[in-house]
């Protein structure tokens, strides 16, 4: 699982988005699968790459807090889209593909993506295993 998580940090962190918007976005997906790990761990990253606080905190609110670009807003939508069901319709609609679109350029649009991908493979691990925030990995099960 190492070289999996390895490979996929590395296609993440190719510098096409912000490091911080990979960390928003993790945070936002964390948040809204209900895990402690995951919003323990993003928040962390986000307060090491010295990130306000009202952004951190305003994550699980961006829609409505001033403090995110228009970058950053579709970003958090997008992972919201992936992760909420919708039993209406798709959950990535054309309109959101397009907005999307004008902020990343191909690329980003598909590191972003991975970013998403990347938070998902993890999530299963995390509400399975209930890893324990801020301890070395073997010793942060608490199974």
């Amino acid at each position: 699982m190492a070289g999996i998580a390895g490979g996929m940090s590395k296609a993440v962190l190719n510098g096409s988005i912000p490091r911080v918007t990979v960390s928003l976005v993790q945070l936002r997906a964390g948040q809204i699968v209900g895990s402690t790990y995951h919003t323990v761990r993003q928040t962390g990253d986000l307060r090491k790459a010295e990130e306000a606080e009202e952004r951190i905190t305003a994550v699980a609110s961006w829609r409505d807090a001033p403090s995110f670009t228009d970058a950053e807003r579709v970003a958090l939508e997008l992972v919201e889209a992936v992760l909420s069901p919708n039993p209406f319709g798709e959950r990535v609609p054309d309109e959101l593909y397009a907005r999307a679109s004008a902020h990343y350029d191909d690329k980003a649009l598909w590191t972003l993506t991975l970013a998403i991908s990347q938070i998902c493979f993890f999530i299963p691990v995390a509400l399975i295993g209930r890893p324990i925030p801020g301890r070395n990995p073997g010793e942060n099960y608490s199974r």
